[in-house]
């Protein structure tokens, strides 16, 4: 069932939402020149990997290492802030690498890291929105964000669903929590080293902890 309202969902989003894509796609052409998709690859469902894919926000580096933050466009921000860099997803929702609601899909080298526990977010599809994105996205630490995911997985329904939905546009309405504290975004948080901020690495990884025992919603 959730499986048919991906592919309903992602088909007529896709139709109605081209003439958008088709406008950003110029811009970005414009702007960046090509490529104008950014890919990139994700670990999904059962771990496994998956190449996702956003519109290019960045331009290219002047110097091998340089730092994301640096490479930032006025263009690129003003996407993200509005989500619309997402867009090309729906075509990963189609092909079935992701659903509409789901964790949103990490970094290999951030996976590496995970613990037996935090692994369990693996076990549905990765999502366009869901319920980390919607209490706090990238303003709340990667383990927070963690146990949000895992707290709608052990908890997810059709009603919880259509409240991510709701407040997945509110979200977009009034966009918020897209950067991290001083408008970085901090990696995952690997004992003993300092994470580098990230920009187009993952700026929709689109929470609050919460006891794994609860029934009560954290927000």
């Amino acid at each position: 069932m959730r499986r048919l309202v991906d592919v309903v969902v992602s088909s007529v989003a896709g139709v109605v939402l081209s003439p958008v894509m088709a406008v950003v796609a110029t811009l970005v052409r414009w702007r960046l020149g090509r490529p104008v998709l950014f890919r990139q690859r994700r670990i999904g469902l059962g771990g496994r990997p998956f190449s996702i894919v956003k519109f290019r926000t960045m331009r290219d580096e002047a110097w091998p290492g340089e730092p994301d933050a640096d490479r930032d466009t006025s263009m690129g921000r003003a996407l993200r802030g509005l989500s619309v860099d997402e867009l090309p997803q729906l075509w990963n929702v189609l092909r079935g690498d992701m659903s509409i609601i789901g964790p949103r899909p990490t970094l290999p080298e951030q996976v590496e890291h995970y613990s037996p526990r935090q692994h369990g977010r693996h076990a549905i599809r990765p999502g366009l929105t869901g319920w980390a994105q919607v209490n706090g996205r990238n303003s709340i630490s990667w383990p927070e964000r963690i146990e949000l995911d895992l707290w709608y997985i052990e908890h997810r329904s059709l009603r919880l669903d259509a409240r991510i939905v709701v407040r997945t546009v509110m979200r977009l309405v009034r966009p918020s929590g897209i950067y991290g504290e001083g408008g970085v975004n901090q990696g995952f948080p690997v004992p003993g080293v300092v994470s580098p901020g990230v920009t187009e690495r993952d700026a929709s990884a689109a929470p609050t902890t919460t006891d794994e025992t609860s029934s009560t919603p954290p927000k």
